[in-house]
């Protein structure tokens, strides 16, 4: 089988080389154009990329895919690598660019996406993030074959995983990434001998995982406290939960909802105890555990570690959004 790869970061790297592994035939490799990164903002090739170099495989990395759109002069050139590969298959995973027509039509089994998550629930761009966000007990992954649509093409094959309450986005990202890997290469070797069964997603149960914006990153206190623990670690590693305290802004990234006194005796965001262990916080309703910080510029350190350079005392208020 002939299989263009297209995909941009991590995630998409670990189904790469999984199906490089394989042992698929891959004449051509898409990925995003190289970005500025680091702290010397020089421009960085992605995961994807540094991979296929490796391995000797042609990379293309158009900015855009539209034959009339921005950048037709890019699409043109991706277009005429895309037919010279001859392709019978072409493997999306969190790319990043949207596929016209064209291209869904180009290999002769078309585009099979790997998602994040179990479809019709959270297609879009933040599946991860928003399963952790919204306390759902499983996520998965799905391989679908690709249309016009916002995810909504027919799944053909389906496997979910558990949502362990300690999870991250970080830490589920990379058990997805690994049976995203596993079940792609499955799904064509059932191509190969036409055994894939498509299904029509269902109707009901549809949600949009929404981009994660920098905004959003900011707690607001007057939540719950396990709505609160369960954003800490859907934005566990990007972009971090914080709040102000002392009129320094400080990322939380390990916390969780505990039982306390009655609600109502502090305001939401006040500090009710500090200890070596953990920071108690007031929420809208119930305490939150806070066991490990960062100051700007610092690392991330566990209260025992972070308190001898903050002084953080009971009574002191973080600030919410609205404050």
């Amino acid at each position: 089988m002939r299989v263009i790869f297209a995909g941009t970061p991590d995630f998409a790297r670990v189904a790469f080389e999984r199906l490089h592994a394989a042992g698929f035939v891959i004449p051509l490799v898409l990925t995003q154009p190289d970005r500025p990164a680091g702290r010397g903002m020089k421009l960085q090739a992605s995961p994807v990329k540094r991979f296929a170099l490796e391995q000797g495989l042609p990379v293309a990395q158009p900015r855009s895919l539209r034959l009339d759109g921005k950048y037709p002069e890019d699409a043109a050139a991706a277009k005429a690598v895309i037919d010279e590969a001859r392709a019978d298959v072409m493997v999306v995973a969190a790319y990043g660019l949207i596929l016209p027509q064209w291209v869904l039509d180009a290999p002769r089994l078309g585009c099979l996406n790997i998602h994040a998550s179990l479809l019709p629930r959270w297609r879009g761009a933040a599946p991860i993030h928003r399963a952790i966000e919204a306390g759902d007990r499983e996520t998965g992954v799905t391989i679908m074959q690709m249309d016009a649509g916002l995810d909504t093409g027919d799944m053909l094959l389906v496997a979910p995983v558990p949502i362990e309450e300690s999870d991250t986005t970080g830490a589920l990202h990379d058990k997805l990434a690994v049976l995203g890997g596993r079940l792609v290469v499955e799904a064509l070797e059932l191509a190969a001998c036409g055994g894939l069964r498509p299904v029509k997603q269902p109707q009901a149960g549809v949600t949009y995982a929404h981009k994660i914006d920098k905004t959003e990153a900011a707690i607001d206190w007057s939540q719950p406290a396990e709505v609160i623990a369960r954003r800490i670690r859907a934005f566990d590693p990007f972009p971090g939960a914080s709040s102000v305290l002392g009129g320094e802004t400080l990322k939380l990234w390990s916390a969780e909802a505990v039982s306390g006194p009655a609600d109502g005796r502090e305001p939401a965001g006040v500090i009710t105890a500090v200890s070596p262990a953990a920071v108690d916080v007031r929420c809208g309703r119930g305490l939150l555990r806070v066991t490990q910080l960062q100051r700007a510029g610092g690392k991330r350190l566990a209260v025992a570690d972070f308190l001898p350079g903050f002084d953080m005392k009971p009574g002191m208020t973080f600030v919410s959004p609205s404050s």
